[in-house]
């Protein structure tokens, strides 16, 4: 990866991680839209995609990808692969079969465009694109012996900090104090993330005051130190918005997360331009140019592509050199249990990564899947360092013998 991507220089803005803002021309935008990424020119004898299989065993979807010359690569599916796997069996893998793996980025085009793909494009159509491509990462991987970060630019960092976070809504201010205080203490993390509003709630709190108190009551407890984050969930048009964000200004929040809307792309720009925090946007899109749009206008300072969402580690890779030429830092949403595994990988090998990155459930649920297992320390978790997704290859192999075809 070039140094137009690499050589950032950060600043300490209102209690975040983040750069100063940089002019950049869209073409320069759309350069980095449309950059090479996939480093994969050492493996010099074609890799044609067999077979691919969706299975399920231990409460997980696999998806396992097989080359003529029996090399395998696996990776493991959100649990919306339960009602979207007709769409990725009928319109996605056909596409895939008989391709050359190596020419992935190449595919990843192609396929948007097979059987009039892109009528379908959203969010289900590129998760299951997302599952393909990170199952034929890990096939180029096994083959290469790259990890996914050396496959995708070069490992620049192994340690991810992370912050932790609580879905509720329906707990009391106290209550959900005492949950994230749980999750620190589990964790050792330096960060917190809870969520404000009432979900798409157009200014309706989930419990009346709830919010407000919230705020105030976490930095009293937690303290200086504790690096917080909010989360909207699209709760509130721009009045009710900015003056949510104002009280996270006034705790000194690390940054404020999607608080309209996620198609209200204005009203996100107008909060943003308010207000002194951080707003990080994004989790919802799937388009390449909305994103363009965002990171242009300034209507987010922190990035938020979701990997599955959005496609894939290739995709969002762009998306955050396009964040690097502007100075924004890319902070990727997590979906599933198994999703901080990708954003570890995406973490250890993308210069503007966000200070911390969402640690959820999942490292419990599918630890064992790693040797060593996968653990939270001191705030902390390693990514994988070894070949593709870095999964130990007998346990995989164990568990995908007892799975069935979905």
């Amino acid at each position: 990866m070039g140094n137009q991507y690499s050589d950032l220089s950060y600043l300490h803005l209102n209690g975040a991680l983040t750069q100063a803002q940089k002019d950049v021309s869209l073409e320069d935008l759309e350069a980095a839209a449309t950059s090479k990424v996939l480093q994969a020119d050492e493996i010099k004898s074609p890799v044609i995609i067999e077979s691919m299989e969706l299975l399920f065993n231990n409460g997980l979807y696999f998806l396992r990808s097989r080359s003529k010359d029996g090399s395998v690569g696996v990776a493991v599916a959100s649990e919306r692969a339960e009602y979207l796997h007709p769409l990725l069996k009928q319109l996605i893998i056909p596409f895939f079969i008989g391709k050359d793996a190596r020419d992935l980025e190449a595919l990843l085009d192609g396929v948007y465009v097979y059987e009039n793909n892109y009528k379908l494009s959203g969010l289900a159509l590129w998760c299951c694109i997302s599952w393909v491509e990170a199952s034929l990462l890990d096939l180029l991987g096994q083959i290469s012996g790259k990890s996914i970060g050396d496959l995708l630019g070069g490992v620049i960092r192994n340690e991810v900090p992370i912050y932790v976070a609580s879905g509720n809504r329906g707990t009391t201010p106290e209550e959900e104090i005492a949950v994230l205080q749980e999750k620190v203490a589990d964790t050792g993390a330096k960060a917190i993330k809870f969520k404000v509003g009432g979900r798409m709630s157009k200014n309706t709190d989930s419990i009346h005051g709830r919010s407000e108190s919230l705020i105030y009551m976490t930095r009293k407890i937690f303290g200086d130190e504790m690096s917080i984050h909010a989360d909207g969930n699209g709760s509130y048009d721009p009045p009710m918005a900015i003056e949510y964000g104002k009280m996270l200004e006034e705790i000194n929040a690390f940054f404020y997360e999607e608080p309209c809307p996620f198609e209200h792309l204005e009203d996100t720009k107008e909060v943003a331009d308010a207000l002194r925090i951080p707003m990080a946007f994004g989790e919802q899109e799937t388009s390449m140019r909305r994103f363009r749009w965002i990171i242009a206008n300034d209507a987010a300072q922190v990035v938020q592509p979701d990997l599955q969402y959005n496609g894939g580690f290739i995709r969002n890779t762009r998306i955050a050199r396009m964040a690097a030429l502007k100075g924004i830092p890319v902070t990727p949403h997590i979906s599933s249990g198994y999703g901080y595994v990708y954003v570890l990988h995406f973490a250890s090998y993308i210069p503007n990564i966000g200070k911390f990155q969402e640690n959820k459930t999942g490292v419990k649920d599918t630890r064992f899947l790693f040797t060593p297992q996968m653990e939270v320390k001191d705030g902390i978790i390693k990514a994988p360092t070894g070949p593709g997704l870095g999964m130990d290859d007998s346990v995989v192999k164990s568990v995908l013998r007892k799975a069935y075809l979905v």
